[in-house]
């Protein structure tokens, strides 16, 4: 077994140091030998245990299935690129097993997401007819499913870097499949780098890259001009339909009745000239004030709080303002696609909130539409429950609006769907070198992104693609998603190669080598936080951060934490920070909903309102009746129960 390899040359290294000082060896010796026999034994019972697949004819990688194998029996590192329902993620690591790959070391297959860990790792589980956790299993933060006798194991990208601290080199594999390697997040990135500098000293390691069409022939370059084998993918015709929210022709009937019982577009409206007019006269008042200067200043100073008061209300408006009609255009485009003919509709959204709040919405309204009324509404983002995620692969006979976030994009097919409507938007992270910190912000999407949203209609039948903006905005798009690596804070991935003793990150073999100024970011903030020093050698503080799968400056804050002995405080503050506010502020519930939360707030730090939070939590832990008594209370507190 290769996960003995390293281990017996290690024990075969400590016998000759005995011969050389000649000490015994027999008792070394012979526990060498024993534990060959024992490598050996399991190798043979491995092999003869090793699943025989079949594969689905209808499914494109089928039918290259032999020049697949070919090219993986013939050249180190292979390059499979194919949209979205082609197979590939399925097919590919049982293909693998048909040469024996998975005998003495593991299939390691990783995915973006857990939610597509966990689901590819069912989907191929069931094709082998093996119960989940035996032949397959997998692995993701906080919960794995995986025995002596698995072949295949699904991971995270970030599993299989979390691995190289205590598996340099990747022994316990003899095959790493990364999938949706197009992706290009900074997890990918680094590992196809890492792998890059690994494979030379792992001749028996096989690597296997899975792309969409975009990016294929970069990652070939990459890994010195590896074979590209292309897979068609299962498609039908896909309609495209622009409907930009501007200029969406007449308005539902759904819409004008609910305008008809004044549900508040004139409130808003209202409200929203007010805090314009009480920003002007904040002007107009500071102007005047600011002539008298000094005497005045005190009083100046209260007006130009008035004027950010009232600007950032009327944006807080103009964004709700733009949140509904989103929901409205969802609402109207749902409604016509229906009309046309039944079929599930893939909706893509750029996160939680907003599918929560698009839920509520075509819940509301579903009683007022023939076409509406009897349908299944689903949300479908990475933090959901695995019960919940469960609910998107089994059909119930309805007609289901799945609400996704870009999850749905490549990393799973959801079954079914006949129409898309695409808002256009994602949440990206995006670090601002100015200053200095990272920040997850709504932008439109790629023109390679559309195109991969649009696909997913033209699984089962022709496809009807509606984009809520124009074709001149798709056009004037960028081509592709600028790599994470390009927009990201590297101090995590300088931290983890200094850890690993992996040299100058301005030499590491990245597919796209990050500007200089990002590196010179990331080794500032590291010496900032005494992980590395002026020579940016990594210090004992900085081993002891790599050590922790958090960003630096959280995982800085939780060693400093135990050294001032508030360690449980700091973790709850901590663990808030690294997730989105549970607090939820509904738009129609705004009032109830601050005043719910006014309990919670603390004058000294919004960071003791997050302890507040978790002790009524814990509270309410401690003291439900039920599962379900425990849910109504967050609700009733406008608090996310997932969060």
């Amino acid at each position: 077994m290769l996960a003995d390899r390293y281990v017996l040359g290690r024990r075969l290294q400590q016998a000759r140091s005995l011969l050389q000082q000649n000490k015994p060896v027999e008792r070394s010796l012979s526990d060498i030998a024993a534990r060959v026999r024992d490598s050996s034994a399991r190798l043979t019972a491995r092999r003869t245990a090793l699943p025989r697949p079949d594969y689905p004819e209808e499914l494109p990688v089928s039918g290259k299935r032999e020049e697949i194998a070919a090219a993986i029996s013939r050249h180190q590192v292979v390059i499979v690129c194919g949209e979205t329902g082609s197979g590939k993620t399925t097919q590919l690591p049982k293909i693998c097993l048909e040469l024996g790959r998975g005998v003495a070391g593991l299939i390691g297959h990783t995915q973006p997401r857990r939610i597509a860990a966990r689901s590819v790792a069912s989907r191929i589980a069931q094709e082998l007819q093996s119960p989940l956790g035996q032949a397959v299993g997998y692995k993701v933060r906080f919960n794995d499913k995986l025995s002596e006798s698995s072949y295949i194991k699904l991971m995270t990208d970030g599993i299989l870097l979390a691995e190289t601290q205590g598996d340099r080199f990747l022994n316990a594999y003899d095959t790493i499949i990364i999938d949706e390697a197009h992706e290009r997040s900074l997890n990918i990135d680094f590992l196809l780098g890492y792998l890059k500098q690994l494979l030379p000293k792992r001749p028996d390691l096989k690597v296997i890259v899975t792309s969409a069409t975009i990016d294929a022939d970069r990652f070939s370059r990459h890994f010195n001009d590896a074979p590209v084998i292309e897979v068609s993918g299962r498609t039908y015709p896909v309609e495209i339909r622009y409907r930009p929210l501007g200029n969406r022709g007449a308005i539902s009937q759904l819409k004008m009745d609910a305008r008809q019982q004044g549900e508040g577009d004139e409130t808003v409206q209202g409200v929203r000239r007010g805090a314009d007019n009480a920003a002007n006269a904040a002007d107009a008042s500071i102007q005047k004030w600011q002539e008298d200067e000094e005497d005045l200043e005190l009083l100046g100073q209260d007006l130009m709080g008035v004027k950010r008061k009232a600007r950032i209300e009327s944006r807080w408006l103009q964004e709700d303002e733009e949140e509904e009609a989103i929901e409205e255009a969802i609402l109207d485009a749902a409604d016509d696609l229906l009309r046309l003919a039944d079929g599930d509709i893939l909706v893509f959204l750029p996160g939680e909130r907003e599918i929560r709040d698009v839920a509520d919405h075509l819940r509301k309204y579903q009683g007022r539409s023939a076409k509406l009324r009897h349908i299944e509404v689903l949300p479908l983002f990475a933090r959901l429950s695995i019960e919940d995620q469960q609910k998107i692969f089994r059909r119930s006979g309805t007609t289901r609006i799945v609400l996704a976030t870009n999850v749905a994009e490549t990393s799973l097919t959801v079954p079914g769907i006949k129409y898309v409507i695409d808002a256009g938007l994602a949440r990206v992270n995006r670090y601002s070198p100015r200053a200095k910190v990272e920040q997850l912000q709504i932008e439109k999407i790629s023109q390679a992104a559309a195109n991969q949203r649009a696909g997913r209609c033209g699984r089962v039948s022709n496809g009807i693609c509606v984009r809520l903006y124009s074709e001149e905005d798709f056009k004037a798009r960028p081509a592709y998603t600028d790599p994470e690596i390009l927009r990201s804070s590297l101090a995590a991935v300088i931290l983890r190669m200094a850890a690993l003793r992996l040299g100058d990150v301005a030499d590491f073999p990245f597919i796209e080598a990050p500007s200089s100024r990002l590196i010179n970011d990331g080794y500032q903030l590291l010496q900032e936080l005494g992980a590395v020093d002026q020579q940016r050698q990594i210090t004992e503080i900085g081993k002891q951060l790599a050590r922790l799968p958090l960003d630096p400056r959280m995982a800085r804050m939780i060693l400093a934490a135990k050294r001032e002995h508030c360690l449980r405080e700091i973790l709850i503050i901590a663990s808030a920070l690294t997730i989105q506010d549970p607090r939820e502020r509904p738009m129609d519930k705004r009032e109830a909903a601050d005043q719910a939360h006014r309990k919670f707030a603390d004058e000294q730090s919004d960071f003791m309102s997050f302890l507040k939070l978790w002790a009524f939590y814990e509270d309410a832990l401690k003291n439900k009746k039920s599962n379900k008594d425990l849910l109504n209370q967050c609700h009733q507190n406008f608090l996310s129960f997932l969060r």
